[in-house]
């Protein structure tokens, strides 16, 4: 008898790689930081590149070393996401860099954080088919975003930064996708 455990966890894990999936490509970003309580904004505009990434490749094998998993194949699937963004307001090149997502059972294992260098783990579920929902905690800080795919050329992603309760900063993102 299949266990209701494991159609859930096969369900997540095709929601998971069909998402990786649809995702990518080429996307232009134009986002929106709010810094809260004062409100105060940048802008920012980045291309990102997003590659699915199989079970059992190269960058999930150095993934799971970076995790200390056993296996080598234990994500089913991931995404590596590289990025060149700008700041809008000062036209200056702001920052440019790379990640690597592994997903195993509802957990994304990470090569980084947002804030630091070091591996991290988000916990994800999907609010419907199309929406990524996902929740990373670490140092004493809560990383809570929203990542939505719109038809085949636009997602939406939202992002909010809290730490001891307290929201710190709220980011909103529109992304296109680019003709190849």
């Amino acid at each position: 008898m299949t266990s209701l455990l494991k159609i859930v966890q096969t369900a997540s894990e095709s929601q998971i790689s069909e998402f990786f999936q649809e995702s990518a490509g080429k996307w232009r970003s134009q986002r929106r930081y709010y810094t809260l309580p004062a409100g105060e904004t940048k802008e920012m505009e980045s291309i990102v590149t997003i590659n699915f990434l199989e079970q059992g490749c190269d960058e999930l094998q150095k993934l799971a070393q970076m995790h200390d998993l056993p296996d080598a194949g234990s994500f089913f699937c991931g995404a590596a996401v590289a990025w060149e963004s700008t700041d809008v307001l000062k036209a200056r090149k702001e920052s440019q860099g790379s990640t690597l997502f592994g997903a195993m059972g509802n957990t994304l294992c990470r090569d980084r954080g947002f804030a630091i260098s070091k591996p991290v783990t988000a916990q994800y579920y999907f609010s419907n088919p199309k929406t990524l929902c996902l929740r990373t905690e670490y140092n004493g800080s809560l990383f809570e975003e929203e990542l939505k795919l719109i038809g085949s050329k636009y997602r939406t992603r939202q992002t909010i930064i809290s730490r001891a309760g307290e929201q710190l900063m709220i980011g909103q993102y529109l992304e296109k996708r680019m003709e190849s």
